[in-house]
């Protein structure tokens, strides 16, 4: 069964940047578009961006947008979710995962993918 591990999470301040990483084990993760999502306490979980397998990006929020990046090395194998200007509202854990289609999944076809056990991001003054 693939797994997937995030990294990179922590406590910033508004404004601050963090960078997350996604890699995997038990399969090409260059191969397959990887998304990632977040939950924040008593909230839905919402997409945040995918990676395309041809490293095309879908954004599912738009407050991220001009804020967040994704990007992949594909020689080490590890997909980034790079954060910039961070707002108190961004807390969250963040999940990275697959539907293992070489496309970025809809909202509705998360349940039918592999998910990490999650990185926390705080940010707070």
């Amino acid at each position: 069964q693939a797994q997937f591990v995030e990294s990179g999470g922590g406590s910033v301040q508004p404004g601050e940047s963090l960078r997350l990483s996604c890699t995997a084990s038990k399969f090409t993760i260059n191969h397959y578009s990887i998304t990632w999502f977040r939950q924040a306490p008593e909230k839905e979980r919402e997409g945040v961006l995918c990676i395309s397998n041809r490293n095309s990006s879908t954004y599912y929020l738009d407050s991220v947008k001009g804020r967040f990046t994704v990007f992949r090395d594909e020689a080490v194998g590890t997909v980034y979710l790079r954060m910039n200007i961070l707002k108190p509202e961004d807390t969250a854990v963040y999940y990275c995962g697959s539907t293992f289609h070489a496309g970025c999944p809809v909202a509705a076809e998360f349940d039918d993918g592999y998910w990490g056990q999650g990185t926390q991001v705080t940010v707070s003054s």
